[in-house]
């Protein structure tokens, strides 16, 4: 129990510094690639902190509850999965959390939170779902146990006995991580940065809210990853560092 309270904290505590380092270690690669500076590698946190600084402005005051339950699900959501619990419990408070997202741009009345944010997220996790429940069937149908804890102290690889699921679950990622084509509506270029899909009307701390639970999302995503390979760590960690690759590729 205590090993269990250790890891859950230390998600709760950790994840958002890893999941900011991530992003900056990304961008700065990036610029180099390009031959520019690139920004420090902390400027995820700075651009969190800078939303903090911002004058509160919301549409309507109940889209604050929306994203802080938000956040307060995706949070609980890694706490569970990192403390060893029970995976089915782990997926359904995932889809809660992003549940409370969906109510948070519908509630901002503009039609380009609604049709271009809620209802293309809402459709999104509608095609989602189905394939993390499959995995979640797979993990038990390969170990025996929903637990978290015994499918990572599994003594072989999942992946060997699960290829298929590995590969739809990895698909699935590019929708909830957002990847191309699926990053239309919350791309960070330039010219989407003042029509930005399910996020349209949120600002200032709201946002910010927004952008922690994201970092919290990548590393729980690649701790999910991860679980197929967790009988091979370094093999699970080239996987992951791929993953990364990926997802801000």
């Amino acid at each position: 129990m205590i090993t269990e309270i250790i890891f859950a904290v230390g998600f709760i505590i950790l994840a958002p510094f890893i999941g900011a380092l991530i992003g900056g270690i990304d961008r700065k690669v990036t610029a180099r690639m390009q031959g520019r500076v690139g920004p420090p590698v902390l400027q995820p946190l700075y651009d969190i902190f800078k939303l903090f600084e911002k004058e509160k402005a919301v549409v309507r005051n109940e889209v604050n509850f929306y994203i802080f339950s938000y956040l307060i699900f995706v949070v609980f959501t890694g706490a569970l999965f990192f403390s060893g619990s029970d995976i089915l419990l782990v997926i359904f408070a995932l889809t809660l959390a992003h549940a409370f997202l969906i109510l948070g741009a519908y509630a901002a009345v503009s039609p380009y939170s609604h049709i271009g944010g809620a209802e293309r997220e809402l459709l999104q996790l509608m095609a989602v779902e189905p394939m993390l429940i499959l995995t979640a069937a797979g993990f038990y149908m390969a170990t025996g146990s929903f637990s978290v804890k015994d499918i990572a102290f599994w003594p072989e690889p999942i992946f060997m006995t699960i290829p298929l699921l590995f590969v739809g679950i990895v698909y699935v990622l590019t929708i909830k991580l957002r990847k191309s084509p699926f990053d239309l509506a919350t791309s960070h270029h330039a010219h989407q940065e003042l029509v930005k899909g399910l996020t349209t009307e949120f600002a200032g701390p709201t946002l910010g809210m927004v952008e922690i639970a994201h970092l919290y999302e990548t590393v729980f995503f690649l701790g999910l990853v991860w679980l197929f390979f967790a009988s091979m760590p370094w093999l699970g960690l080239l996987v992951v560092i791929v993953s990364i690759s990926l997802r801000y590729s």
